[in-house]
């Protein structure tokens, strides 16, 4: 059992930047993909950011160029950091592990909320 825990979030004026931390419970090195979804109010939860065991990341396409991923597995961590936030950025953040063996894990979710 993995238990994610994040935090940072807040809020933030459109155009500031804002850097999310999820903690895990176990190590890391063994999960294959971390990473961080989101979820607007009235939306479907969505991708945000993720990255692999061997460090590959893939981002949405509102994340390129503004979001950035990083993950120590010795401090069993995932960080997002965001830039150039957007009002339409506004969503509960939710950490995300998945194992080797397909299992997937949720953190609470944090609130991000970007003032225009």
């Amino acid at each position: 059992q993995v238990q994610l825990v994040e935090s940072g979030g807040g809020l933030v004026q459109a155009g500031g930047s804002l850097g999310l931390s999820c903690a895990a419970s176990v190590t890391i090195f063994n999960i294959n993909v971390m990473g961080w979804y989101r979820q607007a109010p009235g939306k479907q939860r969505e991708r945000v950011i993720t990255v692999t065991r061997g460090g590959i990341t893939r981002s949405a396409d509102f994340a390129e160029g503004r979001f950035t991923i990083s993950r120590d597995n010795a401090k069993n961590r995932v960080w997002l950091q965001m830039n150039n936030l957007k009002p339409e950025d506004t969503a509960v953040y939710y950490c995300y592990a998945a194992d080797q063996g397909g299992l997937t894990y949720w953190g609470q979710g944090t609130q991000v909320t970007v003032s225009s």
